[in-house]
């Protein structure tokens, strides 16, 4: 039993010698290159790992964790949901604005009751012979076009 703690022991502490080895920037290693610590490790395996720990691994400096940028799920990111709550209250924003200027188009006409020459963009539309050209047929179908037939709104 003894034999095989011990044998498990040098076997953990060689994978986490290795492992750390290859992990390192191959620039803050000491002593020998990066290729040179992994045959050492490789070759002699309880001595390299033992002199990798002594000698080659950087002193004061762990190895930077890796920051994974990877991407989350719109239902999990914070910034997607708040700007998905700033896009709905401006759609709906725009929705009720476009209704209200709707309403108050509709009362404008009903106010004017089809009294000509008073200005407003829906009064221009309409056939009253003071364009140029005369009256088109078409224009008296739609209204809220202008002069030359096109549905360009003023």
């Amino acid at each position: 039993m003894p034999r095989v703690l011990v044998a498990v022991a040098v076997l953990a502490i060689f994978v986490y010698g290795l492992v750390d080895v290859i992990r390192t920037d191959k620039h803050l290693t000491r002593g020998i290159s990066k290729t040179a610590w992994i045959v050492v490790m490789v070759v002699l395996p309880v001595v390299g790992a033992a002199l990798w720990f002594i000698i080659g691994r950087p002193r004061g400096s762990r190895p930077a964790p890796q920051s994974y940028s990877h991407t989350t799920a719109p239902d999990d990111d914070p910034d997607f949901l708040r700007n998905l709550e700033i896009r709905r209250r401006n759609q709906a924003e725009a929705e009720r604005l476009k209704k209200l200027k709707e309403e108050l188009q509709a009362k404008e006409l009903k106010a004017n009751g089809g009294a000509s020459g008073s200005g407003t963009a829906e009064g221009k539309g309409k056939p009253n012979g003071n364009h140029r050209g005369g009256n088109h047929p078409e224009e008296s179908h739609h209204p809220e076009t202008d002069a030359h037939g096109t549905d360009e709104v003023k």
